[in-house]
C-alpha cells in the first residue's frame, strides 16, 4: 500500500480491517447501510416478539442475560428487554479504569429495575495484561474486549439462562465480511474472528511474569460443547431493530443516561465510550496503525444517515482526529499510564513501534515526523 484510498461515500480508508471497497469505490459498511433500508423492520420486530416468547421463563430463572457497560447502547438494550416483558440478568465485565461518568451510568441501568452482576477481574493480573498487550500488539484494551464477551456467556452457562441479548453486529454497522454482517446470532466463530481476540489467545498471556492459566480462567470462552448442550443462544438486537446510535442515545437519556459535557477527546460524539479512561489510548493506536480514529467511524455513520455532509465531516477530523492523547475524559495521560506502570517515554516508544510508516510522514533519517505536540502528519489525505 503506497497511499490511503478512501471510500467514495464515507471516511473509511482501505486500511480498516475487514473493510472492502467495491468497483465503484464504495465500502461494505456503506453498502450494508443501504441494504438495511430494504429490510421490513416491522416484520423483524414481530420476529423478535415471537422469538422471545420461547425464552420467557416460568421456572424461577431469568429470561435472558444482557451484557452491559453502562453506555447508551446497553441502556437501550435493557429498556427494549423490559419493554417486551423480559426479566433480564444484566452482566458487566468491569472496565479497566472506570470513569466517574461510567460509574454513574452503570448505577442508572441498575435503577431501571433489573438484577445486575458486576464482575471485576483480578486487578493486579489485569494491569499486567494491559501493559503486555499494549507493548506486544499495540492494544491496551485487549483484556476488556475479551472479558465483555466471555463473562456474560459464562454467567449464562452457569445460571442455565438460554438467551443472551447483545447489541449491534459490528460487522453490519462498521463493515465486515458479507456472511458475518448478515448474522443475527453471535456464535463462537464470530467471537474468535471479531470479538476482541485479535492477534492473541488467552494461552499467550502465560508469557507474562507471575501469570499462569489459573489466573486467566474468566478470560477463557466456555466449552462450546457444553454451550451447545444447554442450547444457549446469543442474538444481536440490531438484527431486529434498526440500529441508530443517536436514537439509542435519545432513548437512553430519557431514561437517566448522562452524556459527557463536551465532545470526547478524539471523537465527534459526547455520548460514546464514557466508561474507560484507557479508551483514548486504544483509539489513538487505531489511528497509528490504520490512519483513522473514532471520529471517522462516528462521522461515517452520520454521513450515511444524512446528518452531516462528507465535506463538513472532513473539516472536523482534520482539526480533531489523531491528536496525541494527552487527556481522555479530562484525565491526564500520565495518570492513565501510571496505573499500568508505563512512563511517558516508554509510551512514546511503543507508539512509534506501531505507527504505520506507509501512512505517516518521516524525516530523512527514517524517524517519524512530529510537531511540537507529538502529532503526526499523514503522507496523503485526499478523501
Amino acid at each position: 500500500m503506497n497511499k490511503l484510498v478512501y471510500c467514495k461515500k464515507c471516511l473509511y480508508p482501505n486500511t480498516k480491517p475487514h473493510l472492502y471497497l467495491n468497483k465503484q469505490g464504495v465500502c461494505n459498511a456503506c453498502t450494508s447501510f443501504e441494504e438495511k433500508k430494504n429490510i421490513d423492520w416491522k416484520k423483524r420486530e414481530l420476529e423478535f416478539s415471537e422469538m422471545i416468547e420461547n425464552f420467557k421463563n416460568s421456572e424461577g430463572k431469568h429470561d435472558c442475560v444482557i451484557p452491559v457497560s453502562g453506555g447508551k447502547d446497553s441502556t437501550y438494550q435493557v429498556i427494549k428487554a423490559l419493554e417486551y416483558g423480559l426479566n433480564p440478568l444484566c452482566v458487566t465485565a468491569t472496565t479497566d479504569l472506570l470513569s466517574d461518568i461510567g460509574r454513574y451510568n452503570i448505577e442508572n441501568i441498575k435503577n431501571l429495575g433489573v438484577d445486575y452482576l458486576e464482575i471485576s477481574l483480578n486487578p493486579k493480573v489485569r494491569k499486567k495484561i494491559n501493559k503486555f498487550c499494549l507493548e506486544t500488539i499495540g492494544d491496551i484494551s485487549w483484556p476488556e474486549h475479551v472479558a465483555i464477551f466471555t463473562l456474560p456467556i459464562r454467567i449464562a452457562l452457569k445460571e442455565k439462562i438460554k438467551l443472551i441479548i447483545w447489541g449491534e453486529n459490528s460487522q453490519t454497522e462498521y463493515g465486515g465480511p458479507e456472511e458475518d454482517s448478515k448474522k443475527n446470532i453471535l456464535d463462537h466463530n464470530w467471537l474468535q474472528e471479531f470479538g476482541g481476540m485479535g492477534a492473541l489467545r488467552v494461552d499467550d498471556l502465560t508469557a507474562i511474569d507471575d501469570i499462569d492459566i489459573k489466573s486467566l480462567i474468566l478470560y477463557q470462552y466456555p466449552d462450546v460443547e457444553e454451550l451447545n448442550k444447554e442450547k444457549i443462544e446469543g442474538i444481536f438486537l440490531g438484527h431486529y431493530f434498526n440500529w441508530d446510535s443517536s436514537e439509542n442515545k435519545d432513548i437512553a437519556e430519557n431514561n437517566g443516561f448522562k452524556a459527557w459535557h463536551k465532545s470526547v477527546e478524539g471523537s465527534y460524539f459526547s455520548f460514546e465510550n464514557l466508561d474507560n479512561h484507557q479508551t483514548g489510548i486504544h483509539d489513538y493506536f487505531c489511528y497509528l496503525k490504520f490512519g483513522y480514529g473514532r471520529a471517522s467511524a462516528q462521522l461515517s455513520m452520520e454521513i450515511r444517515r444524512g446528518k452531516i455532509t462528507k465535506k463538513e465531516a472532513i473539516e472536523y477530523i482534520r482539526e480533531h482526529e489523531g491528536k496525541f492523547p494527552y487527556f481522555y475524559l479530562d484525565k491526564p495521560l500520565e495518570e492513565i499510564l501510571s496505573d499500568i506502570n508505563i512512563s511517558m517515554e516508554e509510551f512514546i516508544r511503543v507508539c512509534d513501534k506501531f505507527t504505520n510508516k506507509k501512512i505517516f510522514k518521516c524525516n530523512s533519517d527514517g524517524t517519524l515526523k512530529k510537531d511540537n505536540n507529538l502529532n503526526l502528519e499523514k503522507i496523503n489525505f485526499d478523501n
